[in-house]
């Protein structure tokens, strides 16, 4: 036994073993199995080392009274192995996370590999139900008028070898399991759940069957869809072009766009850019999405919820966009109802009535013909901007507080007054006939303009 400094005997630090052993397993099931989560076994089981230590703490500890040796310290080098371990394992962490969180990163560890899969079609009916349910992979849909589902398939599986990947491949298996006149189509095998295999599938489906999409990691597109049609991915982007009925769309993270849909349209969930056009129903936009959101030709309008906005318009003839702190909305002959913070909001001909709540950013609205609709516009620490035409008519009410009015409209009832902390009021009306118009706002300007 080695001796110390002082004569006593030194052990050596079982707790290094033990780490090493533990380290070391974990790195062998994750290159045999490929399942092993390393970000979930680091937030869940880093209290087994505090464990281990105490353990072989302890040990040391009785064994050293036994042997007449000083009792264990906690050494530089065990921190040092401690921390050198988290370490590698939180670098293969990231190395499994990040290619499913960033759109188009190549394999960090290994090499990429793809094998084709033959998937015998099925007869199905016209109108069946089809669901396609996968853990991770693109997933790209066609219709067409035989009463057929076909699948393509295209395994993709990440490997220190090809021996290895074509052995995970094989444990890999694409099905079509009927379920009365339902079908789903799916993913099965050991590794189907592993961070380095993943499946694409281009399937062909008739064009009035109803369909289900759920893919965890991956994008999903859709073409020429005939009927209901729901899609769910946690990370991925949701394409769909030409719908004969009702999308849903429930995001974790990506970007969606939508185009020609017979029925409403409902994004839910988080995610980035939302791009809709051309639907004859209504477009329902709740939870949290970071833009540009972007809607135009929306014949039922627009229902958006967030943590920041609450918007109903009730008919979008032209365009809404929201992006970098912007909201835009030019061309609608629909009702507005608007509550919201930080937006710099600017309003273009949106002809319907008009009920607006906005603090921390300047309203602004501009109107080519005169207003028939009631106009209600409140604001906090920010101005307000109304363009008329000069031909308008109507009854004003504007109240600004430790702020100025400018209208460049005049009229003999139209009087305004100042107060002694510096607000003002102007009230009266233009004309004989028009709508009321309320403007409110604090610690900003209001200005009433005469446009073209």
């Amino acid at each position: 036994m080695a001796m110390g400094a002082n004569g006593q005997p030194r052990r050596s630090s079982l707790f290094s073993a033990l780490v090493l052993i533990l380290f070391g397993t974990l790195f062998l099931l994750h290159n045999y199995r490929g399942g092993v989560n390393f970000a979930e076994l680091i937030h869940h089981w880093w209290p087994v080392l505090l464990i281990l230590w105490g353990v072989s703490k302890l040990y040391e500890r009785t064994m050293g009274r036994r042997e007449g040796a000083k009792a264990p310290t906690v050494t530089a080098g065990e921190i040092f192995l401690v921390l050198g371990m988290l370490t590698l394992v939180g670098v293969f962490a990231l190395a499994e996370i990040l290619p499913g969180k960033i759109q188009g990163t190549e394999p960090l560890w290994g090499s990429e590999f793809t094998y084709d899969a033959a998937v015998a079609p099925r007869a199905v009916s016209p109108t069946a139900r089809i669901a396609v349910r996968i853990p991770r992979g693109n997933i790209t849909v066609h219709t067409a008028d035989t009463p057929e589902l076909k699948v393509a398939a295209q395994k993709r599986v990440r490997a220190w070898s090809e021996a290895r990947a074509e052995s995970i491949a094989n444990g890999v298996r694409i099905e079509i399991a009927p379920d009365g006149d339902d079908f789903e189509v799916r993913t099965s095998g050991t590794d189907t759940r592993a961070a380095s295999v993943s499946v694409d599938l281009e399937i062909t489906v008739p064009r009035k069957a109803a369909l289900t999409i759920r893919d965890e990691r991956g994008d999903v597109e859709v073409n020429d869809a005939g009927s209901e049609l729901a899609i769910s991915t946690r990370y991925g982007d949701v394409t769909v072009l030409n719908a004969g009925a009702g999308v849903s769309v429930e995001l974790g993270h990506g970007d969606v766009r939508v185009s020609g849909v017979k029925g409403n349209v409902k994004i839910s969930g988080k995610g980035g850019e939302v791009e809709v056009s051309e639907a004859t129903g209504g477009l329902t936009l709740d939870g949290e999405f970071y833009g540009p959101i972007r809607a135009e030709k929306v014949a039922k309008g627009v229902r958006f919820i967030s943590s920041r906005t609450d918007l109903t318009l009730t008919q979008l003839n032209g365009r809404m966009e929201a992006s970098s702190g912007n909201l835009d909305i030019s061309k609608s002959s629909g009702d507005l109802t608007l509550r919201t913070k930080s937006y710099v909001v600017s309003l273009e001909d949106v002809t319907g009535r008009m009920n607006i709540e906005n603090r921390g950013g300047d309203v602004s609205a501009r109107f080519t013909t005169p207003p028939m609709e009631e106009i209600e516009i409140t604001n906090k620490s920010a101005s307000i901007s109304l363009t008329l035409p000069r031909a308008s008519t109507f009854e004003l009410s504007a109240e600004c507080r430790s702020g100025d009015i400018d209208s460049e409209f005049e009229a003999p009832t139209l009087k305004k007054t100042t107060g002694e902390s510096g607000g003002a009021r102007l009230e009266g009306k233009v004309g004989t006939r028009g709508p009321r118009i309320t403007l409110k706002t604090s610690y900003g300007s209001i200005g009433l303009h005469k446009g073209s």
